[in-house]
């Protein structure tokens, strides 16, 4: 699957992740998601959807979680070929990692049975905006639409609107921004304090190299779906850090 996934990228199947510089490329941003995907309806999952996570304790805006535990979590921005993001959750699964996936709505829209996916293969589902905007250098009422719309979207299709907010396009939100998540339902917001640099598609061992020299104990780790490189990356990131007595857990079960 893994060499299947990456021949389609190779044919021009990936969509631009996070890194702002290359969002213009993925062809949805300011634009309303496909109608040909808004009415599907996706089975209830096997495995619940959690509410918004609460961390009693912890900074309202979250870069990492405890130092002194020997997990880490590995976060992803949800967008992308769905054949790149199933052989990615495969792999994770296959090792026995659970991860969390911030989903853009205008690829749910797209894509409505991949939050089942993501759900049953026991991994936690998060809002990443309606349509990765620049979050934010919009005004409050349009910030608080893509981040209260893809809400929507994900309540939709599992019950709820997701454990997490991560903003697009920024690696911290600004106080405006943290505002209006909390008003959409989100008691936090998760930043992280590892960048993999994945979404400029450095190729897999690049991926490998940044992300198991800056991990640690706690930290929340930032990659992307929809990259070739980044799945071919996994298996060897999981495994050095099973070396280091570190397992990859969902971003709620660091933290909680």
């Amino acid at each position: 699957m893994l060499r299947a996934a990456a021949s389609a990228a190779a044919a021009g199947a990936l969509v631009a992740g996070c890194d702002p510089h290359r969002d213009e490329d993925s062809g949805t941003v300011g634009r309303e998601p496909s109608p040909s995907g808004a009415g599907q309806a996706s089975p209830a999952p096997a495995h619940a959807a959690r509410p918004p996570t609460r961390a009693p304790g912890l900074p309202v805006q979250i870069e990492h979680g405890p130092r002194g535990g020997h997990a880490v979590a590995l976060t992803f921005h949800g967008r992308g070929d769905p054949k790149l993001a199933t052989a990615l959750l495969g792999e994770a699964e296959r090792a026995g990692a659970k991860v969390t996936v911030l989903a853009v709505g205008d690829w749910l829209d797209e894509q409505p049975a991949m939050a089942r996916r993501i759900l049953d293969g026991g991994h936690e589902l998060g809002n990443h905006t309606m349509h990765h905007r620049n979050i934010c250098a919009l005004p409050a009422a349009e910030a608080y639409a893509e981040i209260s719309r893809c809400a929507d979207r994900l309540r939709a299709l599992t019950g709820s609107i997701g454990s997490w907010f991560r903003p697009s396009q920024t690696r911290r939100a600004t106080d405006l921004v943290t505002g209006l998540a909390r008003r959409a339902g989100y008691p936090h917001v998760l930043s992280y304090d590892v960048d993999s640099l994945d979404a400029n598609d450095p190729g897999a061992p690049a991926v490998q190299r940044t992300v198991l020299e800056s991990a640690r104990p706690g930290s929340v780790v930032s990659l992307h779906l929809g990259h070739a490189g980044t799945v071919a990356a996994l298996p060897p990131i999981l495994d050095g850090l099973r070396r280091r007595g570190l397992r990859a857990v969902t971003t709620t079960e660091l933290v909680t």
